[in-house]
């Protein structure tokens, strides 16, 4: 069975590369499964259009890479739409938020539509009178089936256990709800919507261009860190989401150590690890017509004068262009110029490499860690 797999896996070595390499067409196809002209969801939110109405927060219950959809879902919703979203473990969610008198709005992400904490959240927010949206890649599952409104990705089947083209198609997804808020709430024109849906439709085509490069830089990178053990990853605000799933992207199909924290909290313990045994994954990426990106970017630049100082390994994440960062850097992924929270979707890519040639590299099996199964079915 598995050299059949692997047979099937056509011209690619694993199905997680063949995944990996798949998220262009993944996402341009949820894009164009959700949005018709200038029209985001048309119809699709219906069920809840009451609840659309009257609601004052959203909470985000999912868990692994979900979670990391949400975190950067938070980040994409807020800004852009003014509403407030909390995101909480799925695992958790039974337990927290009981006295929540905000008339929130529940949307649970998952893949499979199976994973079976985020199902008892889902019935635990309907139980308390919570419409709840779902986000899942399988449409007759059983989130999706007891949702009160849903939102496919449309990814395709993903094989591989890692999360690499369900995640970005979440990532998608979350985009086009912050934009559906931000036109309901009144915040965007139709005219500004469809720019902002102009350059989402632009990411499949430079994610394409891409990958062979950040593919190639990949193996190289991890040809010199192979034998590392621990990892750093650092971002900052919708980056942070990013930092999070690139290391547990890692730690997952490599088993090395990773861990994703803020930027501003290295020095709030983890910096005592820096030393030139340490590599330091670092997203410093920027949108030069955002002012506010470019702040963020300014600070990310000092911390990487920092860490370059305390004999830190710097593997960076940068926007095609940016000198400043090569200055610094031992090594550096480039990626298109997007919007800042776009730049998210971007940046994951190189990461996913990275950690896929860590793992080939150490004779792991990407497809199917050990311990860790697709869909988590058990509480």
């Amino acid at each position: 069975m598995v050299e059949q797999n692997k047979a099937s896996a056509g011209p690619f070595a694993h199905f997680m590369l063949k995944e990996i390499y798949e998220q262009p067409q993944a996402i341009l196809e949820t894009i164009q499964q959700h949005v018709a002209g200038d029209l985001i969801f048309p119809g699709e939110l219906q069920p809840i259009e009451s609840a659309l109405q009257t609601f004052k927060k959203i909470i985000i219950a999912a868990s692994g890479t979900s979670r990391h959809a949400g975190l950067a879902g938070e980040i994409m919703i807020e800004d852009l739409s003014g509403i407030a979203v909390d995101v909480e473990y799925s695992s958790e969610y039974c337990y927290r938020s009981t006295h929540s008198g905000a008339d929130p709005i529940v949307m649970v992400i998952t893949q499979s539509g199976e994973t079976a904490d985020t199902i008892a959240a889902q019935r635990e927010a309907l139980t308390r009178g919570a419409k709840t949206v779902a986000i899942s890649n399988v449409a007759d599952s059983t989130i999706a089936r007891e949702a009160s409104a849903n939102l496919l990705t449309h990814a395709g089947r993903e094989i591989a256990v890692p999360a690499t083209k369900s995640f970005t198609t979440q990532l998608t997804v979350l985009y086009l709800f912050a934009l559906f808020l931000a036109r309901k709430q009144g915040r965007m024109t139709s005219e500004v919507i469809r720019t902002y849906l102009k350059r989402l439709l632009e990411l499949p085509e430079a994610i394409q261009r891409s990958i062979p490069a950040w593919d190639s830089r990949a193996g190289e990178f991890a040809q010199q860190y192979r034998k590392s053990q621990t990892f750093l990853y650092l971002g900052r605000s919708v980056h942070y989401a990013i930092a999070r799933e690139g290391a547990l992207k890692l730690k997952e199909i490599s088993y090395a150590h990773a861990e994703g924290y803020p930027v501003g909290e290295l020095k709030h313990g983890p910096n005592a690890l820096v030393s030139e045994h340490l590599p330091v994954v670092v997203l410093a990426t920027s949108d030069a017509e955002d002012p506010d990106s470019m702040l963020r970017y300014r600070k990310t630049l000092n911390l990487l004068e920092e860490l370059k100082e305390q004999g830190g390994k710097l593997i960076v994440v940068a926007t095609d262009g940016d000198r400043e960062v090569r200055s610094l850097a031992d090594h550096v992924f480039y990626v298109p110029p997007a919007p800042e929270l776009l730049l998210s979707i971007l940046e994951v890519v190189p990461l996913q490499l990275f950690a896929y040639h860590m793992a080939v590299l150490n004779g792991c099996d990407v497809d199917r860690p050990r311990n860790l199964v697709k869909a988590v079915v058990r509480e």
